[in-house]
């Protein structure tokens, strides 16, 4: 480090998997944004193949919260001035990471009766 400069580093994510953590407390974020503005341009299905902390929650956590339109958490990103922020959806999003499955009832319901007029 050079003489006569204070750098400040900012706090790096460890173990953080949503975005708006990593956003609202100004810890380090690679922008990867123009990846996601790619994937939903594309009418397609993918399957996040990587391995164990890889990413891959944080990158659905991603897209939850610009799929829901929270556009604060883009700002300064590369896709904040490419979406259409006057538009939101609904988000349906199951995290299995807490354990092994018993049974579905409990994972669903809560869903399904948060989005039942979607499917009316």
């Amino acid at each position: 480090m050079a003489t006569g400069i204070l750098m400040t580093l900012s706090k790096l994510p460890i173990g953080i998997n949503t975005f708006g953590a990593i956003r609202d407390n100004d810890m380090t974020y690679i922008d990867k944004t123009p990846l996601t503005w790619n994937m939903v341009q594309q009418p397609a299905r993918f399957f996040l193949s990587r391995p164990r902390r890889f990413g891959k929650s944080l990158l659905v956590d991603t897209l939850k919260e610009l799929f829901e339109g929270n556009q604060a958490l883009f700002k300064g990103l590369f896709i904040e001035g490419k979406w259409d922020w006057g538009q939101s959806y609904p988000v349906i999003k199951f995290d299995f990471a807490e354990g092994v499955l018993q049974s579905r009832a409990p994972v669903f319901a809560p869903c399904y009766h948060k989005y039942l007029h979607i499917f009316s």
